[in-house]
Protein backbone atom coordinates (compact mmCIF):
# COMPACT_ATOMS: atom_id res chain seq x y z
CA UNK A 1 0.00 0.00 0.00
CA UNK A 2 2.85 2.37 0.83
CA UNK A 3 4.40 1.79 -2.59
CA UNK A 4 1.11 2.72 -4.30
CA UNK A 5 0.75 5.97 -2.35
CA UNK A 6 4.39 6.80 -3.04
CA UNK A 7 4.07 6.31 -6.79
CA UNK A 8 0.85 8.35 -7.01
CA UNK A 9 2.25 11.26 -4.98
CA UNK A 10 5.58 11.40 -6.82
CA UNK A 11 3.88 11.07 -10.21
CA UNK A 12 1.50 13.89 -9.32
CA UNK A 13 4.37 16.09 -8.11
CA UNK A 14 6.32 15.56 -11.35
CA UNK A 15 3.29 16.35 -13.51
CA UNK A 16 2.49 19.39 -11.37
CA UNK A 17 6.04 20.70 -11.70
CA UNK A 18 5.94 20.29 -15.50
CA UNK A 19 2.63 22.18 -15.71
CA UNK A 20 3.97 24.95 -13.47
CA UNK A 21 7.14 25.14 -15.58
CA UNK A 22 5.17 25.53 -18.81
CA UNK A 23 2.43 27.89 -17.62
CA UNK A 24 3.90 29.83 -14.69
CA UNK A 25 7.68 30.10 -14.67
CA UNK A 26 10.57 28.01 -16.05
CA UNK A 27 12.20 28.04 -12.61
CA UNK A 28 9.64 25.44 -11.49
CA UNK A 29 11.82 22.92 -13.34
CA UNK A 30 14.04 22.98 -10.26
CA UNK A 31 11.19 21.27 -8.39
CA UNK A 32 11.41 18.39 -10.88
CA UNK A 33 15.18 18.27 -10.36
CA UNK A 34 14.63 18.16 -6.57
CA UNK A 35 12.26 15.19 -6.94
CA UNK A 36 14.74 13.34 -9.15
CA UNK A 37 17.66 13.96 -6.80
CA UNK A 38 15.61 12.68 -3.87
CA UNK A 39 14.71 9.51 -5.77
CA UNK A 40 18.38 8.89 -6.57
CA UNK A 41 19.42 9.65 -2.98
CA UNK A 42 16.86 7.19 -1.60
CA UNK A 43 18.20 4.45 -3.86
CA UNK A 44 21.64 4.74 -2.29
CA UNK A 45 20.76 5.54 1.33
CA UNK A 46 17.63 3.34 1.63
CA UNK A 47 15.89 6.29 3.31
CA UNK A 48 12.98 8.21 1.84
CA UNK A 49 11.43 11.29 3.48
CA UNK A 50 8.08 10.71 1.79
CA UNK A 51 8.02 7.14 3.09
CA UNK A 52 8.71 8.38 6.63
CA UNK A 53 5.90 10.94 6.35
CA UNK A 54 3.41 8.40 4.98
CA UNK A 55 4.21 5.88 7.74
CA UNK A 56 3.68 8.59 10.38
CA UNK A 57 0.33 9.40 8.74
CA UNK A 58 -0.68 5.78 9.24
CA UNK A 59 -0.12 4.21 5.83
CA UNK A 60 0.72 0.55 6.31
CA UNK A 61 3.86 -0.91 4.80
CA UNK A 62 2.57 -3.54 2.44
CA UNK A 63 5.12 -4.99 0.05
CA UNK A 64 8.00 -2.87 -1.19
CA UNK A 65 8.93 0.54 0.13
CA UNK A 66 9.79 3.49 -2.06
CA UNK A 67 13.50 2.88 -1.60
CA UNK A 68 13.29 -0.41 -3.47
CA UNK A 69 11.39 0.84 -6.54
Amino acid sequence: MLNTYFRVIVGFMVLLSVVLTVYVNPNWMWFTVFIGVNLIQSAFTKWCLLETILVKLGVKKGGESCTSC
